[in-house]
């Protein structure tokens, strides 16, 4: 679905980030989560996002400009969002607070946003640091959906048991379950899932 993926611009805040009327999806995690990698993955370009195995990376809002292809798009252009990881320890008070403020601001003030899209780790168990940026997203009524990374890291049944751990969790604070996608940038699974929802926003 994804033709083509191309750098636009980067921003230290939501008020200088592009004016557009495109449709704007956003991924964002813990550092050291595979965000990059999966962004990658997603537009079949190994070099789009930087990736290091040092975390805390992002630390800009990285605006990509797509052109996707689906029978129910009229116009196929988007926007994808590479935000900053929250939860880096080795940052500094100052440098976290700053990362805290822009991914607020862009969060809450950023008209074209869709959906964000929230990376978690599946083989780690509920991290305090995520339920509560997702409780967040709640109270501020920010659409979010959520991405489970790196599924090829686990076997079948230990990745099955995991999802359905994190799921019951959710639901001791939530209702009802946020959309959930299960993915690998290195097997590419779920990526046809994860545009194919970003399809159906679009149409």
């Amino acid at each position: 679905m994804i033709k083509n993926a191309t750098y636009i611009i980067s921003n230290t805040d939501v008020s200088t980030c592009p004016e557009s009327s495109l449709p704007e999806f956003a991924f964002i995690g813990r550092s050291n989560v595979g965000k990059s990698s999966l962004i990658n993955a997603l537009c079949h370009n190994p070099k789009l996002a930087k990736t290091s195995q040092k975390p805390g990376k992002t630390l800009l809002i990285n605006h990509f400009l797509i052109e996707s292809s689906g029978d129910k798009m009229i116009n196929g252009k988007w926007h994808l969002v590479d935000l900053p990881g929250y939860g880096y320890a080795q940052a500094g008070q100052k440098q976290r607070e700053k990362l805290k403020r822009m991914i607020e601001r862009y969060c809450l003030l950023r008209e074209q946003l869709v959906c964000l899209f929230v990376l978690i780790d599946c083989r780690h168990e509920a991290q305090r640091i995520d339920l509560e940026f997702m409780a967040w997203l709640g109270e501020n009524g920010v659409p979010f959906a959520i991405v489970f990374t790196k599924a090829d890291k686990l076997g079948r049944m230990r990745l099955h048991e995991n999802i359905e751990a994190y799921k019951a969790r959710l639901l001791e604070d939530w209702e009802e379950l946020p959309p959930i996608f299960v993915t690998s940038a290195e097997s590419k699974q779920g990526g046809e899932e994860l545009t194919a929802y970003i399809e159906q926003w679009i149409a």
